[in-house]
């Protein structure tokens, strides 16, 4: 856990860990920890228990797991992940329902200090803690304060305008039935 500039006191953070970057991302949106590579691991055989090489995981056994494991990982906990339609203003979302975000973001790979020309997918967490909303991305040294409602809708909005980025809403399997992230039009 970690609390620095930015992070207020109490704000869990897990940095990055080898390809490890979607079970960071669902412990900083639970705010503990609640899974580990072994549990992801788990899943994984569960969504595919006769594959040889499991699709939901890296064949190196490293991480890099798929939305299957995260939706299946938040189901467990009586949580759902809802795919926010980027056809749809922000301003629609009722963030008073919203648990939290798991963002899918490009991301550069990078072997020690050397950048390569080579951009995978990387999973990040946001979530609000003590009336803030925060940046939880386990590259980060400690998590990035992102604001209030406004500046969250805006921090999303940068995601969604650069191209290839998924947002997953983390609601709770009461509001994912009623349809109750969105604000009645």
């Amino acid at each position: 856990m970690s609390a620095g500039p930015g992070g207020g006191p109490g704000v869990y953070h897990e940095r990055q860990r080898r390809e490890l970057c979607a079970v960071h991302a669902l412990n900083n949106v639970l705010q503990q920890r609640r899974f580990t590579q072994e549990a992801a691991d788990e899943i994984c055989k569960s969504l595919a228990p006769d594959a040889r090489l499991n699709p939901h995981r890296s064949v190196l056994g490293t991480g890099n797991y798929d939305v299957n494991v995260i939706m299946a990982a938040l189901q467990s906990l009586d949580f759902a992940a809802i795919w926010w339609d980027k056809r749809r203003p922000l301003e629609q979302l009722a963030l008073s329902r919203v648990y939290g975000f798991i963002v899918n973001v490009p991301s550069n790979v990078s072997l020690g200090f050397v950048s390569l020309p080579v951009r995978r997918k990387h999973w990040i967490a946001v979530r609000q803690v003590g009336g803030t909303y925060y940046n939880l991305d386990s590259k980060l040294k400690a998590p990035a304060c992102v604001g209030g409602e406004g500046e969250l809708r805006a921090f999303l909005q940068d995601f969604l305008s650069q191209g290839p980025c998924e947002v997953l809403l983390v609601v709770s399997r009461a509001v994912e039935e009623s349809g109750g992230w969105l604000n009645p039009e």
